[in-house]
């Protein structure tokens, strides 16, 4: 079973997108942990309401609010499943995300996968691009650029939890990913646009230069010296005007 854990604080703008396209996958085997981070808005009244219809979606809330890095460990304390899959409250998968991933994992005994990415603006219009995902990749391929959606990776538990980073000073998925992969394993990618993001300026990743300080940290966090963080630093740089310039 796959345990999809979808971290939520005021989302009710894009939290019914979000849970519906999970609720579509035509891989069934799961369950859909949604944690309330103390939300001020409608977003329980929605949760409660899908819940109520599908058993596979449970709820969950903080004590209080912790953001979005004590919220998803939340989740993952609670969940069953042999593997983890994260969703955004504000993204979107496509009807065969899940199954295609299973596939690959099936042909590759995989560890750890993801997908290519679509993208929509803040008011969920498509924007006509896609991230390709590469067939493989390795460590130091990911260091020079993390072409890994966080909302995209499909993991096993296990690996998840051993190397789960708290830290909201630092891109806390990119550092999961890199210390798995450190372990001479590989990430496996379907080159298909299965996830849909969604670009938000108000995210943590939308300002350009709080998202190169926080990629700095996590090269920091996971053990490179500041001269080898400072030239896989460069190629983040140069890869992300590359990706900018595709998404204006």
């Amino acid at each position: 079973m796959i345990s999809i854990i979808m971290a939520a604080y005021n989302a009710e703008r894009t939290i019914e997108q979000a849970i519906n396209s999970v609720l579509r996958q035509t891989y069934t085997d799961f369950e859909l942990l949604v944690v309330n981070d103390c939300s001020k808005d409608r977003t329980v009244e929605f949760v409660k309401s899908i819940a109520a219809k599908d058993d596979r979606v449970r709820l969950i809330s903080n004590v209080k609010n912790s953001g979005v890095s004590y919220t998803r460990k939340h989740g993952l304390e609670e969940s069953n499943g042999s593997w983890i899959a994260i969703l955004d409250s504000d993204d979107a998968w496509a009807p065969d995300k899940l199954e295609k991933q299973i596939e690959l994992q099936k042909r590759t005994n995989a560890d750890l996968l993801f997908t290519g990415s679509a993208f929509m603006d803040s008011d969920g219009q498509p924007i006509d691009w896609y991230l390709h995902a590469p067939a493989e990749v390795t460590y130091r391929q990911l260091l020079k650029q993390n072409v890994l959606s966080n909302s995209s990776a499909l993991v096993r538990k296990e690996l998840y939890a051993k190397y789960y980073a708290i830290g909201d000073g630092m891109h806390e998925d990119f550092a999961i990913w890199l210390s798995i992969l450190k372990e001479e394993k590989k990430a496996y990618g379907v080159d298909e646009p299965l996830l849909i993001y969604r670009i938000a300026k108000s995210s943590k990743s939308g300002n350009k230069v709080k998202a190169a300080k926080m990629n700095w940290n996590t090269y920091r966090y996971v053990g490179l010296n500041p001269l080898v963080a400072f030239y896989y630093e460069c190629w983040y740089v140069v890869k992300g005007l590359l990706k900018y310039k595709n998404l204006k």
